[in-house]
């Protein structure tokens, strides 16, 4: 994300120009938008023309108090609604309108409250250091191949490509239509490939499978990039193979597991998620009395001045309601003032996945409290 232009400062009112680059940016602007927020930007309408002509598509610029937003991971596309603010032939002031963010689309947010989720998201967001790079996962067996970009927040599938593959033995023409068949499916996969991984953006490849299908697909495609020279692939070859149980998404934790795509990715926001939550279920199992999770015994933990790492998923930041949000700001704030860690996990990643299921919110305490155990969720 690049800040374009700010007018803010910490608990205040104010607001800043905002212009979304990636898909990640995208997310933070979806949790740094909430309810009461006013956001300006460029939109399109269609206009009736006189006469019962075909509706004309008219550019404008609006500004609306917000009343909600959803974030499409598959279209990269970022949808506010709320009421229209500005005076308009087109659109009435106070008649309800539909923003859609889109990258390389800049828009103004104006907040009466930068508290401190707001501005470590855009710090976090702006940060131009490698700890933003993307991730390319592409996963594959005979027939079957998925494209995953893991991001700094966003893992958003971005290519299937499917394929009937005969069988690989029998007459030489049997043979022959294996191979004719798998040619053809690896052209249709490298295709997505190019399509979808950018390589201004993406600084790590991982081609996974189970068996030799990845080493054939990765020498299909450097000859590919020979034969067709395609600047983009030979450009960076230094890529990774990975083993992976199969081709399908389930095995995205696995393969960011492994030790050396854990190499490349160590200064990202979700290298760093899995090693807190790994940490929290490891306390979970060998004492149980210095990990809790819930609302009600986080916050008697907190109380009691017990908890040692705080963990939080984007998602409680979001809550459409107010006071329910300012608490949860509160308590990280307090939490990090009396010494404590705190890690806020995107619900967009495999470890915030696991953290929703545990209601969002959990911590490992400095030491035991079986007491926990009797409060009631």
């Amino acid at each position: 994300m690049k800040l374009v232009q700010s007018d803010f400062a910490r608990d205040g009112a104010g607001s800043a120009k905002l212009l979304p680059e990636v898909d990640d940016d995208l997310w933070d602007a979806y949790n740094l938008i909430a309810a009461g927020d006013t956001v300006e930007a460029v939109t399109f309408r269609k206009i009736a023309r006189p006469g019962g002509r075909d509706a004309e598509r008219v550019k404008l610029t609006l500004e609306v108090a917000v009343d909600s937003a959803e974030f499409d991971e598959d279209g990269s596309v970022l949808r506010v609604r709320g009421r229209n603010l500005s005076k308009n032939e087109h659109v009435q002031v106070g008649q309800h309108h539909t923003l859609e963010l889109e990258l390389k689309r800049p828009f103004v947010l104006t907040k009466e409250l930068w508290d401190w989720p707001a501005l470590d998201t855009v710090r976090q967001s702006c940060d131009d250091t490698e700890a933003n790079a993307d991730l390319a996962v592409l996963f594959m067996q005979e027939g079957l191949a998925q494209l995953f970009l893991v991001g700094r927040c966003v893992t958003a599938n971005r290519a299937r490509v499917e394929a009937p593959i005969p069988r690989k033995h029998g007459s030489a023409a049997v043979a022959g239509a294996y191979a004719a068949a798998l040619r053809d499916f690896f052209g249709r996969v490298l295709e997505a490939f190019l399509s979808h991984v950018d390589f201004g953006v993406v600084r790590c490849v991982v081609v996974a499978s189970p068996g030799f299908t990845k080493d054939q697909f990765h020498g299909y495609m450097l000859l590919e990039a020979e034969r067709r020279s395609l600047r983009a692939v030979l450009e960076n070859k230094a890529r990774m193979l990975a083993r992976a149980p199969s081709g399908y998404a389930h095995s995205l934790k696995e393969v960011l597991a492994s030790p050396g795509v854990k190499s490349l990715v160590k200064d990202t926001r979700l290298a760093q998620e899995a090693p807190a939550m790994e940490e929290f279920f490891a306390m979970i199992t060998r004492d149980s009395d210095r990990a809790c999770y819930g609302p009600k015994h986080v916050e008697v933990a907190h109380e009691r001045l017990a908890i040692q790492t705080l963990l939080l998923t984007d998602t409680l930041f979001r809550n459409p309601d107010v006071a329910a949000r300012r608490k949860c700001v509160d308590l990280a704030e307090a939490v990090k003032k009396h010494g404590g860690t705190v890690r806020v996990f995107s619900s967009m990643h495999h470890s915030g996945n696991q953290l929703e299921q545990l209601t969002g919110i959990a911590d490992i305490l400095r030491f035991p409290r079986p007491e926990l155990d009797e409060i009631d969720m």
